[in-house]
């Protein structure tokens, strides 16, 4: 039987090249945007040339997806950990420190595609509409369980959590002395008071 070991080593060399290029992509694209850098200055940070790079990735839109799949996929992760929303909103500054490069890259992408005709803007409206309608049909559940109180618009309340989040992440890239865990448990507690229902003190 032939002897894998030199094709897994290839393909273990090939990834962890890619996960290079992706980290030099975050860096560069939390610096400069996506407008400022070209293929050829992540290629020379990554230590790999031009067509190295289209290898793994044939286009610069291809690559900016590819990095934006990696922060979709920590979010994800994020949502699955147990607890409710306000548990997870309180949580949510350890993320911050956890990940700061994504969080970072995110902000700055998301500003630079709020275009319609840029090249990432319906993948950053269709996440931002996903994230809206999650947390309002979240609301709208416990609304039914008798948990939270009945007069308040899941959706508005949605959009204002979720303008919250990315408010935040706005803010803590200005000012990285922001006191995250504080904030984000005064936000939550906050949240928790105008959901229970009246007679419930939270």
């Amino acid at each position: 039987m032939p002897d894998q070991r030199p094709y897994a080593t290839l393909l273990a060399k090939g990834e962890e090249r890619r996960q290079l290029i992706l980290t030099v992509a975050q860096r560069l694209l939390t610096r400069n945007g996506w407008r400022a850098i070209t293929l050829g200055q992540i290629a020379r940070e990554a230590g790999v040339s031009t067509a190295g790079l289209l290898h793994h990735f044939e286009s610069k839109e291809q690559l900016l997806h590819a990095v934006l799949d990696a922060r979709d996929a920590s979010d994800d992760a994020y949502r699955q950990l147990p607890g409710d929303l306000l548990a997870k909103i309180e949580s949510r500054a350890e993320r911050f420190h956890r990940a700061p490069e994504l969080v970072s890259m995110f902000a700055v992408l998301l500003i630079e595609n709020l275009d319609p005709d840029a090249p990432l803007h319906d993948r950053f409206f269709t996440r931002y509409r996903t994230s809206v309608d999650t947390v309002a049909e979240f609301i709208r559940r416990e609304q039914r369980s008798g948990r939270y109180r009945t007069d308040l618009d899941p959706a508005v309340k949605a959009v204002e959590i979720v303008a919250f989040l990315h408010g935040m992440e706005t803010s803590w890239l200005l000012d990285p002395s922001i006191p995250l865990t504080e904030v984000f448990r005064e936000y939550a507690g906050s949240l928790a008071r105008q959901f229970a229902p009246p007679g419930d003190t939270p």
